[in-house]
């Protein structure tokens, strides 16, 4: 269990009597704690941030539409693919950042700290570095025939660097990878309904697939098509559940990791396009519906605004910033961006949208998993309604079922007794594009990594090094695999910083204005060592001797690319450079 269940219960309600009276007025907390005021404050905050913000940072990497982009000039029919349309590459973009990362975090964040910590997090951490952090690693790769941000560490700090930092992300995948398969595997164990969906996706996404690229069936014929099939596929999941008995969750995890296996070495736009921007008008139906749920419902947030700054997942700082591990910034979006994204671009013009973009619409799923949960679910005891307990749903870890049954309560007006399914496979669907991207990334690296760095000739097969990915992966997903977000948090937030610090330093070296990368990479540098340390002691304390190794080497690799950058910013320092053209 994630935390000790009735201390932090107990805490919570006392902290929440407290605040009845001692720490806002009484109009100022009606206010606060309705969930419409904080949908619309978010959707405005985000728009104005797209709108001012992510232009200042366009105009920073100099976006040119008439520059030819790597997908054009390299294409090959298997990575390098000029997507059809830039919302299908929005699709396939956003829906291998989103993942489970955005919705599992504030529902965690929420039980443990409240959630109004987590949702200034999630606003002001989209806005300023989230969303800073993805679109500068999609135009770093861009600018670097699509190559890597370890490909760029290489260019401006040398081979060694490049090695050290692509053995730190390699080693984080493997963890996404393993976080997300036994996530996965929990909830079609414990949800059956939502087993035909879930791997039908597949099928409908390569029949879309080969309507838009082999047929030239128009775009919005081959999306209703699928859209049509998709919906089908929810009815008769919840008609004919499957189950596999007591072993599901083992059953399940390998099968989800053998097809990341066969998904991640298949041409991109057979199955990588279609299935995520199928999985991602999902996603958008998903969210228009929870957010009009919410303006007809308005529910009061149920869950206390603020419950504690050291709750059983430790303090709110560092530990809220990692634990919400994708909603606000993330690492694994700079890999998705340089290791699938910037090799599917057809024009510059899009890069904002997808870029930045994408991350602030992350931000919005995030703010809504939020409202899920604080305010379609319920806090207290005697508010007396059996099933909709948001701590009673969280015992065990079981976070996808939480949020897909608060969700539910959002849609009741709409779906009815099928909003429930809709979120949980909304969620779902999601988590298996996470999975078979974080894998063919993981093979990019493995083979970069250890085929051609360290010259091991089998790593340099595509099957090969998958299969190892896939051993490593099932071992840490089959064993304690709750105790593996929290350093997938910090780990992932690490990668985030240090690609920031590797694009501050190619910045510099180019003699362009850095600091609207610099400032994020320091603070989240900070608060991620401190998060991995505190964790690793936490690891090293209750005998988790793997994880607190794993822990410890993502700490040294991240201490060593931070001297690499020092040192490269130092010689930049001693010669004069004139400002040439990013």
């Amino acid at each position: 269990m994630l935390y000790s269940f009735n201390s932090q219960y107990a805490d919570a309600c006392h902290v929440m009597r407290l605040t009845e009276f001692f720490i806002l007025p009484r109009s100022l907390k009606d206010v606060a704690m309705n969930s419409l005021i904080l949908a619309l404050s978010a959707f405005v905050l985000f728009t104005l941030g797209y709108r001012f913000y992510g232009r200042k940072i366009e105009k920073l990497w100099e976006v040119n539409p008439s520059r030819k982009t790597p997908a054009v000039e390299q294409y090959d029919g298997i990575d390098y693919v000029p997507a059809r349309h830039w919302t299908v590459l929005f699709g396939h973009h956003f829906a291998s950042i989103a993942g489970a990362g955005p919705i599992i975090g504030p529902v965690i964040a929420a039980m443990v700290w409240g959630w109004l910590p987590a949702a200034l997090w999630l606003i002001v951490g989209s806005i300023f570095l989230g969303g800073v952090h993805d679109l500068s690693a999609f135009m770093v790769s861009l600018r670097h025939r699509g190559k890597s941000v370890a490909d760029v560490a290489q260019s401006v700090m040398g081979f060694r660097a490049k090695m050290i930092f692509a053995m730190f992300v390699w080693l984080a995948l493997v963890l996404v990878i393993a976080v997300f398969a036994a996530v996965a595997a929990r909830t079609l164990s414990t949800t059956p309904e939502v087993v035909i969906p879930t791997f039908g996706v597949v099928g409908v996404a390569v029949l879309v697939g080969l309507l838009m690229y082999r047929w030239n069936v128009t775009q919005v014929l081959a999306t209703i098509i699928g859209m049509t099939l998709l919906f089908g596929l929810i009815l008769l999941g919840y008609f004919v559940p499957i189950s596999l008995g007591p072993n599901a969750a083992i059953i399940w995890t390998v099968i989800l990791l053998l097809y990341a296996f066969v998904a991640s070495i298949m041409p991109v736009n057979i199955l990588l396009q279609p299935r995520d921007y199928l999985v991602s008008v999902v996603l958008f139906f998903g969210l228009i519906f929870g957010y009009a749920g919410v303006v007809i419902t308005h529910p009061p947030m149920h869950a206390p605004a603020f419950i504690t700054f050291h709750g059983d997942q430790g303090y709110l700082w560092p530990m809220m910033c990692v634990i919400i591990a994708c909603g606000a910034i993330s690492g694994f979006h700079s890999l998705v961006a340089g290791g699938t994204t910037s090799k599917q671009l057809a024009n510059e013009r899009d890069a904002k949208k997808v870029g930045y973009g994408a991350m602030l619409l992350e931000g919005v799923l995030s703010v809504l998993a939020l409202i899920a949960v604080a305010g379609g679910l319920y806090w207290s005891e005697n508010e007396g309604v059996p099933g909709l307990m948001y701590p009673r749903l969280m015992e065990g870890g079981n976070w996808i079922v939480t949020f897909g049954t608060g969700y539910g309560q959002l849609v009741k007006p709409f779906l009815g007794v099928l909003g429930m399914f809709v979120g949980i496979m909304m969620l779902k669907t999601f988590v298996m594009t996470t999975l078979d991207t974080a894998t063919r990334i993981a093979r990019y690296l493995a083979e970069e990594l250890f085929g051609e760095g360290l010259k091991i000739k089998p790593l340099r097969n595509k099957y090969v090094s998958t299969s190892v990915i896939f051993v490593i992966a099932l071992v840490l997903a089959l064993g304690s695999w709750q105790a593996i977000w929290p350093i997938f948090g910090a780990s992932n937030q690490l990668i985030a910083a240090l690609v920031l610090i590797v694009i501050s330093t190619y910045l510099l070296s180019r003699g362009k204005h850095a600091a609207y990368t610099l400032i994020p990479a320091i603070f989240m540098l900070i608060t991620t060592m401190a998060a991995l340390v505190y964790k690793s002691l936490d690891f090293i304390r209750g005998g988790k001797a793997l994880l607190a190794v794993v822990g410890l080497l993502l700490f040294v690799l991240a201490l060593f690319i931070c001297y690499e950058a020092a040192r490269t910013y130092g010689r930049l320092k001693k010669r004069q450079t004139g400002e040439s053209p990013v």
